[in-house]
């Protein structure tokens, strides 16, 4: 590209599917709206010092891209600029940019508060969003095909738009209290989820925020029942969403799931269940800040139920271990809230 362009135009290279290697050049300062969407065959890119802003959908659907270098000079990147490229695996930028860093190959602003884009050609299966993240940008994981678990950072505020749309491998996602705004579509066609909990701080459901999640079984709700936009649970037919004794607002039907009081079980398909070296035991799932006494008995026919320990859970999951279980021919246990 000449010298002398300082601008690339909205589309300007749109649907160029025998594109593999573009140079641009060095006194470009905007990159427009679609330049570089659709070209297929488009391999890397280099994002020279000059440009300050990158419009949106600029390389959308670039299947084959692989590595993004951003200049020194780059302030803004628009919404989607980088949209569906599935083979991206990472971001890279100059040390001297002002807005922007990325660490291990992920976008962020310069201090890591605000995550714009994870590189969903990544083929990592889980990853662990920094405790330094407030905001996940709209569409920041879309179409993060490999991703079957992320941890949320504690101190994330909110969520842009389709931030985990087309998730399709996303089996569970726990959000955290510090949770206030989740955005629309947030978890849109995510068709392995099965299990979310919500945090406190969720006062709000977002439009189709979980539509089409096929496998959706479970959504849980340790606070009062929370306001909400139209189909947020589109094409969910198996859910439940769970309450806590106690919170108010609940009734049969939410948004058209029905409902049903969220209570303390036992995991036995993990590798905690059973015999170990420090005893017997299980691994209990319920809600952050919530006590369950578990009671054992050696006797089902006159139970006299005892009190064996009380798990407080500090997260949705507690282990118990009975160090004494061999001192019994047999014994049987259950929880009690």
């Amino acid at each position: 590209m000449p010298n002398s362009v300082t601008n690339i135009g909205m589309e300007a290279f749109y649907g160029s599917a025998s594109l593999v290697n573009v140079t641009i050049g060095t006194n470009v300062a905007d990159i427009g709206g679609a330049a570089f969407e659709y070209c297929p065959a488009l391999a890397s890119v280099t994002i020279p010092n000059s440009v300050a802003q990158i419009e949106g959908g600029a390389f959308a659907e670039c299947y084959s891209l692989t590595n993004v270098v951003i200049g020194a000079g780059v302030t803004n990147i628009e919404s989607q600029a980088f949209l569906d490229c599935t083979s991206l695996l990472a971001f890279s930028v100059a040390t001297n940019n002002p807005a922007f860093s990325s660490v291990s190959g992920v976008l962020f602003n310069s201090n890591q508060t605000v995550l714009y884009q994870y590189p969903v050609g990544s083929n990592g299966t889980s990853y662990a969003i920094p405790n330094s993240v407030t905001r996940l940008e709209d569409n920041a994981f879309e179409g993060s095909y490999y991703l079957t678990s992320v941890t949320i950072g504690t101190n994330v505020l909110s969520f842009g738009d389709g931030t985990f749309s087309h998730c399709y491998y996303l089996t569970s996602i726990t959000i955290p209290n510090s949770v206030t705004n989740l955005g629309f579509s947030t978890f849109f066609e995510c068709f392995s989820l099965t299990n979310v909990v919500i945090g406190t701080g969720v006062t709000t459901l977002g439009f189709q925020d979980f539509a089409y999640c096929y496998s959706l079984a479970g959504l849980y709700f340790p606070t009062n029942a929370p306001g909400f936009s139209s189909d947020v649970f589109d094409g969910d037919s198996a859910a439940i969403v769970y309450y806590l004794n106690g919170t108010a607002g609940w009734s049969a039907l939410f948004d058209g799931l029905p409902t049903a009081l969220w209570l303390p079980y036992v995991q036995t398909g993990d590798a905690s269940f059973g015999v170990h070296a420090n005893g017997l035991g299980f691994t209990i799932n319920w809600a952050n800040g919530q006590r369950a006494v578990v009671q054992a008995s050696t006797n089902l026919l006159n139970p006299v139920w005892l009190p064996v320990g009380t798990n407080i859970f500090t997260g949705v999951s507690s282990v118990f271990r009975d160090t004494q279980w061999t001192n019994y021919a047999r014994r049987f246990y259950r929880l009690s809230p």
